[in-house]
Parts: C-alpha cells; structure tokens; sequence
C-alpha cells in the first residue's frame, strides 16, 4: 500500500508538471501587450501638383518654384500600444498624436527693365508644422525568439489633423536704391488648420525588443508615407494673409521617418514568478 501511494504522489507530480509546461507554453505563444511609446520624427513633403500666385512675365516661372527641404525638422510622437502575440506575429494597434514639420522656400524678384542690375530679391522661408492623431494597423513578426528579438513591421494608418501652423520669414536683397542692403522682416505666424484635410497611408519598419524578466524594451524605426494629398484644395486661397504675400499651398505627398522607444507589459499571468522567457 506504501508503494503504491508513492507511485500515485510521482504520477501527480509528473501530471503537474507537464500541466504547468503547456501552460507555460500558451503562455509564451499567445500574449496581449500593452505599452507606450515616444519618439522623434523627419518629415519631408513632395508637391503632387504646385500652385502660386504670382507668375513673373520678364523670367522663367520655375525660378519661384518652391524647394522642399529633405528631412530636415524635428517633430515628436508619442503612442499607446495594445498588441496580440501568436507563434512569433504580432497584430496591433497604436494610436497615438504626431507632429511633423516640414520646409521649404522660394524667391520673387523685381529687375528695372532699364537698368538690369537694379533689383530687389526677396526670399520666403516656410515652416510648416502639422498635428495629428494616428489610428494605425501594425502587422509585426519577430525574427528571433531570444531576449533579444529584431523584428520586421509593415501596416496602414488613418490620420485626423488635430492643428496646422505656418510660420513665414522674409528676407529681401535690396539692389535697387544705389547700394546693397538686406533687410528682414518680423516671421509671419499663421493658423492653417482650414489648409490641411485628414489622409491615409503605409508604414513599414524594423526594430528589436529586450526581454527584462516580463517587460520588454522596444526601439524601432519605420517610414510612413501618405497615400493621398494631405492639403484640403478648397481653401487653398482662402487666406488673406498669406495670398498677401504670394503663397498658394502646393498639393502634398507628406512622408516620415520615425524612430520610437518605449516598453511592453504582457497582460496574461501565469503566477507572480512567471517570466514570459522561462521555458
């Protein structure tokens, strides 16, 4: 009868612990994530179709085209994420509120028809900045499953504008009045909300995630790129103050770079002593 009781005791130990494994398992197949994350942003912006107001009659209209700046402003981003984790695939979803600036510059010149070399140059240069909140759906696969994860992202996102400020500063190049003189005005700041409309668009990217007992530290960089123009073309002449100045607002392909850091907390427990990396 004593043996027999200890086979019993072995056979439930060996139940258990096989028990405890496939949850062990489950648990690392599948698992919900919550997190944050925030970061910087390169915004770049490329005219689909230019607009402007004036057009020169004694030299060629290209020369005051405007020339977008390649990535070159700073702007913030901050997001909440809420993933599900099956068999190395991630599907999430991370809204969040981002803002990008990006820009750009032109001149407008005035010659004397009679004395050539008398002339005065004025250039404008435009800071766009634009404020949105993102919806976006994330499809990521990890390439590794150790503590150290690089994994690959591809996905779309919906963005609603939240606010647009323009803000324009004039510098003219005066060679018209016997002499050389530069002169600068006071920077033009606008509310262009009513400029912009809401759009979507792709992202692809990598990163990596850090295991630390069950949180995970995230880096990640992607490219997001709008699928449509981001301008609203009804009041692109709207504003007084800037058709004052001779700034029509070109039709937009908005694109981004984004690099993001944050951490990852699973919401499926096992026990308290659980780590989502024991195996």
């Amino acid at each position: 009868m004593l043996e027999a009781h200890g086979q019993g005791k072995k056979r439930a130990a060996n139940f258990n612990a096989t028990k405890g494994k496939a949850n062990a398992n489950q648990f690392i197949e599948q698992q919900w994530w919550l997190g944050f994350k925030s970061g910087i942003n390169w915004a770049q912006a490329d005219p689909l179709k230019r607009y402007t107001i004036l057009i020169p009659t004694n030299y060629s209209s290209s020369l005051v085209e405007k020339k977008y700046d390649v990535f070159q402003e700073i702007g913030i981003q901050t997001t909440v994420e809420i993933s599900y984790y099956y068999k190395g695939f991630y599907f999430s979803t991370q809204p969040g509120y981002i803002s990008s600036t990006f820009t750009y510059s032109n001149q407008l010149q005035w010659i004397n028809p009679i004395i050539s070399n008398e002339k005065l140059t004025q250039t404008y240069r435009q800071s766009q900045k634009v404020e949105y909140a993102e919806f976006p759906f994330i499809i990521k696969y990890d390439i590794t499953g150790s503590k150290l994860r690089p994994y690959v992202q591809v996905g779309i996102y919906y963005s609603v504008l939240l606010n647009a400020v323009k803000t324009v500063n004039v510098s003219s190049l005066d060679e018209a009045a016997g002499g050389t003189n530069t002169i600068t005005s006071e920077p033009l700041i606008v509310g262009v909300k009513d400029l912009f409309s809401n759009y979507a668009g792709w992202m692809g990217g990598v990163g990596a995630s850090y295991q630390l007992g069950n949180v995970r530290i995230v880096l990640d960089a992607s490219y997001r790129q709008s699928l449509s123009n981001i301008v609203n073309p009804q009041n692109r002449f709207a504003n007084d103050r800037l058709s004052g100045i001779g700034d029509a607002q070109d039709d937009l392909n908005l694109k981004n770079v984004v690099i993001s850091a944050g951490v990852l907390f699973p919401l499926r427990y096992l026990s308290s002593n659980f780590k989502s990396n024991d195996r």
